[in-house]
């Protein structure tokens, strides 16, 4: 009779541990993202009477009028957002007549460089490349990688009257990862922006 009971334990514990060997061990999956659908590429030119400057900028945008600059009026009307309602992004473009006192060429460059370095303490890096179109437009477009809070900023001049800066910012917590297919199609599209801007 032991040896009965013995072998019924034996198949028991041979049943449990079968049982519990089949069970399935979670395993972290990695994070994903969500889809984001990207438009089609297409342009429209900016052309209001007034303004010192002509662009083209996306259709898929919408060029809105900056009324305030930290709280306080643009120092001239001449700046406005290029908005991306559908990738909740903006690029805000401010423009500055060059002239003696805070606006000379030289500060106006100084503080250009100044207000894209201010993200080094978030940049994994910051690449400067330099802008020359046919149109007498020069300058420098920089990529600031990691999870800065602006990834894509330029300053755009032909160096006597003109000075325009742009710098692209998204209503979301900074994610270089999450973010990076947007960030890739909007830096063409702000490259086309420079490569079409004039002067008038």
């Amino acid at each position: 009779m032991p040896d009965v009971k013995g072998r019924a334990l034996a198949l028991v514990s041979l049943f449990i541990l079968l049982f519990t060997a089949c069970e399935n061990i979670p395993t972290p999956k990695p994070r994903g993202y969500f889809l984001i659908k990207l438009p089609e590429r297409q342009y429209r030119k900016f052309d209001m009477p007034g303004y010192p400057y002509t662009f083209e900028y996306p259709a898929y945008a919408n060029i809105v009028k900056d009324t305030s600059f930290f709280g306080e009026a643009p120092e001239n009307p001449y700046w406005i957002n290029v908005d991306f309602p559908s990738l909740n992004g903006k690029i805000y473009l401010s423009y500055k007549i060059i002239g003696p006192g805070n606006n000379t060429f030289r500060k106006l460059v100084d503080d250009a460089f100044k207000m894209t370095y201010k993200h080094t303490y978030k940049a994994e890096y910051i690449d400067e490349n330099a802008i020359h179109t046919p149109n007498h437009v020069n300058g420098t477009f920089y990529e600031v990688g990691g999870n800065a809070a602006s990834s894509k900023q330029f300053f755009a001049t032909d160096s006597l009257h003109h000075f325009l800066r742009g710098a692209l910012y998204f209503d979301a917590t900074p994610n270089a990862d999450s973010l990076a297919p947007v960030y890739k199609f909007l830096e063409q599209d702000m490259w086309h922006m420079v490569e079409t801007l004039r002067w008038r």
